[in-house]
């Protein structure tokens, strides 16, 4: 099987093509967020402050590189739990976002906010965080820097290898 080749800025249109099973090679734009992240961000959103990045178009990677090597532009990167962000996946993508990447199945709730706003939720592959790491061309922190591996950062990709695990027409590698 082939892999599709998307580009972050062309992702509203390419989610709405991907189907559960299809292989992704990802570049572009994505930014890292994680729990702590997350609950930084809602408040933000409650307050009605800016967000460290526009949410529209946007692909979020659960993930906390580790600490970058001398040389290297990031650490191990590879994806957390998504589950622990099914509090937080249903607004954010009502506001936008366009793609979620991490490892395991998602909740319900979830699953028909990525239907309802034509989004899509990749899988990383679990204990390859070094190997993801190698598809990473550079990383700035742009917020909570003092969350240290949980800051959010803005990662380049280039050919990050992903899977397609839930698409927006009912497609989905967990069943149900």
């Amino acid at each position: 099987m082939d892999s599709i080749r998307i580009h972050t800025a062309e992702m509203s249109e390419a989610a709405a093509a991907l189907h559960a099973g299809d292989r992704v090679l990802l570049s572009g734009t994505v930014y890292t967020a994680r729990d702590a992240a997350h609950k930084r961000i809602f408040a933000m959103l409650d307050k009605g402050e800016p967000l460290p990045f526009e949410l529209c178009g946007a692909s979020v990677y659960y993930a906390g590189p580790t600490p970058t090597p001398p040389g290297l532009p990031i650490g191990s990167c590879g994806p957390t739990t998504s589950s622990r962000m099914d509090v937080f996946a249903p607004r954010l993508l009502d506001l936008g976002l366009k793609c979620m990447i991490g490892k395991g199945n998602r909740s319900q709730a979830v699953v028909d906010a990525i239907r309802r706003n034509k989004a899509v939720y990749l899988c990383a592959i679990g204990g390859a965080g070094a190997l993801a790491a190698q598809c990473v061309r550079s990383l700035e922190v742009i917020a909570f820097e003092e969350l240290g591996c949980e800051s959010v950062k803005r990662l380049e990709f280039e050919d990050f290898p992903l899977l397609t695990a839930i698409d927006c027409h009912g497609g989905s590698l967990f069943g149900g």
